[in-house]
């Protein structure tokens, strides 16, 4: 069993912090009928336990796992659908190059998959929902922990964990949704609606601060955010800075990466099951163990027992496996023929290709991320709706390095954790920065892209081959299906430019132009007819 910091959910806390959705960021999680604000906050183990719910509201999506008393109401969006990486893989990876969604008729899919959202597309609502109500977490637990924090260091260390939480909810608001509410405290005022530069500024100045109060890495329990975190999604910040508020800051980057880069981090090379690379394991039944949690900066905790979803690791286990592919090799009891790639990222290897089939498309690769399923499956992506039009993938699994299933007998939910910000993306974000003018060194970038190459038995680079291109493709090798994508695309104005396309982008077959609103969701309607302060966003 897992030893971390969401077991104490399900073991504690499961239903303390049960709250209905309301319409703003103002929202105050508490269950009167269990307990009183002062049982919770009465003691630091308390307080833990409190802390729990706001990592929680992340992972699971309720107080009854894997279903029951959801968080935000099903009228807004359907319990299994809510989970916010479920939600995050959606808008993140299916709006791009690198995933599709066979399940057309599920409510809003097919606009996911062809960039023609509205207002009330039930992904969009639900992440913004989502987003919002831990950021109401975060909120209830900062003001109701403050006066135990005055006598006990340990509780303000949670605090600042929450703030982090809040800071990194924030970070995805201000990205896919642009302009929003900041709200910093729980009050029944509603609040103003905050420029995109406002909320970047709040949440530099939040991972600042945080950054040098967190503990240090290494200091605190597998599971807990530390000052890495915050350097860590410092970078990811900065590296979307013009976009974000017109002003570049790749330079920053390279500072905050180069404070990542001197912790105890580490990217694995602990090839525990033997298979000639150590990138599998990052995403394994047993990656909490097997070295790979070395390299997770901010992971989010499943265990297969006591942290059910329909979301997150089981949805990232069970999805994308159909067709030809054994549930068992994956440690499930089946798959659900929904998720799969287009060959915008497998092209994306084609340098790696050592096998081809009769019509001269890849079927085998040297690079080890290149976890591709090709037999029975199509290279062209030429039906939204059938799982074997595209290749599938096999990335994530829900066995240990010895093969073992994870501690849920039934199949149905993994052991895996899911990786939110990994040292990896760090090296990327560094190599990016210096490609882009930011300063730092060439040959430290060079060398930080080829520890990554090397690790997935591809070959080394040399500083003359290191541009932004050549970065942006490794990062799709690196970092694909990990919720990266869209911001990616954005920064690289490839993501509604006619000039790169995709299978069913805009909805034409072979890819298509979209509209540059595009580049953010829209807010919820329902949001706005509560809160006459909120503006939509253009075109919408």
């Amino acid at each position: 069993m897992k030893n971390n910091i969401f077991l104490q959910v399900s073991l504690t806390i499961c239903a303390l912090l049960i709250v209905s959705c309301s319409d703003d960021l103002n929202q105050n999680p508490t269950d009167p009928d269990l307990f009183t604000e002062v049982d919770v906050y009465s003691s630091p183990q308390q307080a833990l336990s409190a802390l729990a719910k706001v990592y929680s509201g992340l992972a699971v999506t309720g107080q009854q796992g894997p279903a029951g008393q959801p968080d935000i109401d099903g009228s807004i969006i359907d319990e299994g659908f809510s989970s916010f990486t479920r939600i995050l893989w959606n808008l993140n990876e299916a709006t791009t190059d690198t995933g599709i969604i066979s399940w057309v008729s599920d409510p809003g899919v097919p606009d996911i998959n062809q960039l023609n959202w509205e207002p009330n597309n039930p992904w969009t609502k639900g992440m913004y929902y989502r987003l919002a109500q831990n950021i109401s977490y975060a909120n209830s637990f900062i003001e109701n922990a403050t006066d135990l924090a005055a006598s006990n260091t340990e509780v303000q260390d949670y605090i600042n964990e929450a703030r982090f939480l809040r800071a990194y909810c924030y970070s995805q608001l201000i990205d896919m949704f642009g302009s929003v509410p900041l709200a910093t405290k729980v009050s029944a005022v509603l609040p103003d609606q905050a420029t995109r530069t406002e909320l970047f500024s709040f949440i530099e100045s939040e991972l600042l601060d945080l950054a040098n109060v967190l503990p240090a890495a290494g200091v605190s329990e597998y599971g807990h955010v530390d000052r890495v975190a915050a350097s860590a999604l410092l970078t990811r910040l900065y590296l979307n800075a013009e976009v974000y508020t017109g002003q570049p800051k790749y330079g920053d980057v390279i500072s905050h990466a180069e404070n990542v880069f001197a912790s105890s981090y580490s990217i694995n090379t602990n090839d525990g099951n033997n298979n000639g690379s150590a990138y599998d394991e990052l995403f394994l039944a047993d990656n909490n163990t097997n070295g790979a949690q070395n390299e997770f900066i901010f992971a989010l905790m499943y265990d297969g027992i006591n942290t059910q979803a329909w979301g997150g690791a089981t949805f990232l286990v069970h999805a994308p496996i159909g067709g030809t592919m054994n549930p068992d090799d994956f440690g499930v009891n089946g798959g659900w023929g929904g998720l799969r790639t287009t060959k915008g990222l497998v092209e994306k290897f084609d340098y790696a290709a050592t096998q081809s089939d009769g019509d001269g498309h890849p079927i085998a690769w040297s690079d080890a991320r290149a976890m591709f399923h090709t037999d029975g499956q199509t290279y062209e992506t030429e039906k939204m709706s059938t799982f074997k039009s595209g290749y599938a993938v096999r990335k994530f699994k829900n066995v240990d390095v010895n093969g073992n299933p994870g501690s849920d007998s039934s199949g149905d939910h993994p052991d895996m954790d899911v990786p939110i910000i990994r040292l990896a993306e760090v090296y990327l974000n560094y190599a990016e920065a210096v490609t882009r003018g930011g300063g730092g060194s060439m040959d430290t970038a060079t060398q930080l892209i080829n520890e990554l190459r090397s690790r997935a038995g591809a070959s080394a680079i040399s500083p003359a081959q290191l541009n932004t291109d050549m970065v942006m493709d490794e990062r799709s090798r690196e970092l694909y299906w990990e919720g990266l994508r869209r911001p990616d695309l954005i920064r690289s104005n490839k993501f509604v430019s006619n000039m790169y396309v995709w299978p069913f982008k805009g909805g034409a077959a072979n890819g298509t132009g979209v509209s540059d609103h595009l580049k953010l969701f829209p807010i919820p309607e329902d949001v706005l007819l509560v809160n006459p302060n909120i503006k939509q966003n253009p075109n919408y």
